[in-house]
Formats: structure tokens, C-alpha cells, sequence
């Protein structure tokens, strides 16, 4: 009976993660949409939710706590445990570069780089982490590496965004020193999205490598 409970709490920890990465990914989508519409309604709304996601990476923490120190798992059990204890972490930490975005709304009035899809660039990094989590969830070893090929793409994507911002920066043509302030202002929040989008990408990767250890003992993918 122990044994078959113990079975189960291994099953409810990994619903329990991909529950987390369910939230983690609808704090993104919440932020992205909101830097698109300049929505400081739903900045606000994905700011005030970092709680929640806090307070679940704090409860499956004390989880994988409980089940290192009272089960005493070995093998490929004692791997699926401390992946999902590193990946509860990069979730916790995409949480926060979705909160990053709803502080940038905030900041933002003016949009002035339509080169730069921010939206496309956020596209990519939202199915990068679903398909970690789906590597994850049914340890498929071959979209582990998959995955973190793809994070190539995204790296080029974000580099060049940021060419495009500072070549527009260069070339922009101002009158007035407030007029300089406030482009400064808005490169700087601009910039820092694309690295945040970027940081979210590395993040899918990190989750992908645990994945491939958690299978296959194989750290690889680990950097």
C-alpha cells in the first residue's frame, strides 16, 4: 500500500507540473497581449499574479523536498524528481519575465519600431516551452533535441531585433533632448523585451535538457 502510494504521489507531482507550466504559459500570453494593446489593465493583472506562481513553485518544492527525503527514491525515480524540482524552477523564472513584460506596458506609450515583432518573437517562445512540456510529459527524448535546436532560430531572431533597433537608432534623426530621452527610454524597454523573450527560450531548453536526463541519464543538453 505505501508503494502504491508512493506510485501516486510521483503521478500527482508531474500533473502538479504541468499544471504550473499551464499558468506559467497563460502569464506569458496575458503579458504579450498586453504590450501589444498597451493594455495596463492586464499588466497590472499579470504583475499581481506572480504571487500565485511563486506560491506554486514554493508548494512543489516542499514536494519534491518531501519525496527526496521520505521515500528515499533511487534510479530513474530519484531522476524524475530532481528534473521536475529544476524545471518547477525555470517555470518560476519564466513567471517572472512574464511579469517583466506587464511592467514594460506600464512604462509604454508609444510603439516606435514596428520592424520589431515582438509578437512573432513571443509566438516562438510560447510553443518552445509547450513542447518542453510535452517532451516532459510523455519523455520523448527526440523533441528534447529538437527543442533545443530550435532555440538557434530564436537566437537569431532576437539578434536580429535588436540590429534592427539599434541601426533605427542610429539612422533616427531628433530635434530636442526630450525627444531623445524618451527614444532612449523606449529602446531600453524594447531591448530588454527581446531579452526577456530570449531568456524565456533558454529556459525551454532548460527544461528540455532536464527531460533528456530524466529519461535517459543523459546530460547532454545541459548547460
Amino acid at each position: 500500500m505505501a508503494r502504491q502510494s508512493y506510485q501516486e504521489q510521483l503521478t500527482e507531482l508531474r500533473e502538479d507540473v504541468l499544471y504550473m507550466s499551464e499558468v506559467v504559459m497563460e502569464r506569458l500570453r496575458m503579458g504579450l497581449d498586453a504590450l501589444e494593446q498597451k493594455d495596463v489593465e492586464l499588466a497590472e493583472e499579470v504583475i499581481e499574479g506572480d504571487g500565485e506562481v511563486n506560491r506554486m513553485y514554493l508548494d512543489l518544492e516542499q514536494d519534491c523536498i518531501d519525496l527526496l527525503a521520505l521515500q528515499q527514491p533511487v534510479a530513474s525515480d530519484l531522476r524524475f524528481i530532481a528534473a521536475s524540482f529544476k524545471i518547477i524552477t525555470d517555470l518560476e523564472r519564466i513567471g517572472d519575465l512574464a511579469t517583466n513584460l506587464g511592467e514594460y506596458t506600464i512604462d509604454a506609450e508609444r510603439d516606435l519600431f514596428p520592424d520589431v515583432d515582438v509578437q512573432e518573437m513571443g509566438t516562438l517562445t510560447l510553443q518552445m516551452i509547450e513542447d518542453a512540456m510535452i517532451a516532459y510529459d510523455t519523455e520523448d527524448v527526440d523533441f528534447c533535441y529538437e527543442l533545443a535546436d530550435r532555440d538557434d532560430d530564436l537566437d537569431h531572431f532576437a539578434e536580429r531585433a535588436s540590429e534592427i533597433v539599434v541601426r533605427d537608432l542610429i539612422e533616427r534623426e531628433l530635434e530636442s533632448p526630450d525627444e531623445v530621452e524618451y527614444l532612449l527610454q523606449d529602446v531600453s524597454r524594447l531591448l530588454l523585451t527581446i531579452r526577456d523573450l530570449e531568456r524565456v527560450g533558454d529556459h525551454a531548453v532548460n527544461i528540455a535538457a532536464r527531460t533528456l536526463y530524466m529519461v535517459e541519464n543523459d546530460d547532454e543538453l545541459i548547460y
